[in-house]
């Protein structure tokens, strides 16, 4: 008996994301983008809520500038991006991955009652569609 095909969102987020904060320094994000081996990562205040998003190509050259300039490295904040493209949990699959034919991120915040719930990656969405394609 196969396992049932993931259909939404919710069945293949991440929901223990990593996630920082606008006060963060650019720094602290990139060892954790590193750590997490992600690309980016969703911004939120203290409440969970989703207030941007910050990619390795956002920080990159300040990063470099900072460590040639021996400058303090700037904070998140200075640089996240605050238009997010987020998705519900209850998104279809299909869905979703249609819109990233479209859309370049790859990583979606899910966003539930405008708190970050978790994210959902592209690789995460082709696995889907792999697994859906073989129930």
């Amino acid at each position: 008996m196969h396992d049932k095909a993931p259909t939404i969102v919710r069945d293949i987020m991440s929901r223990d994301c990593y996630r920082v904060t606008g006060d963060a320094s650019v720094r602290t994000l990139a060892e954790g983008l590193a750590l997490h081996r992600l690309p980016g990562v969703p911004v939120v205040d203290k409440k969970d809520h989703l207030i941007g998003f910050i990619s390795e190509q956002d920080v990159l050259g300040k990063l470099l500038e900072s460590a040639y300039l021996n400058d303090e490295a700037p904070l998140v904040r200075e640089l996240m991006r605050h238009e997010v493209l987020a998705v519900s949990p209850n998104k279809s699959i299909t869905d979703l991955a249609q819109e990233m034919l479209g859309a370049k991120p790859k990583v979606f915040p899910v966003v539930e009652q405008e708190r970050l719930i978790g994210i959902v990656t592209r690789r995460d969405v082709l696995i889907a569609v792999l697994r859906m394609r073989h129930s």
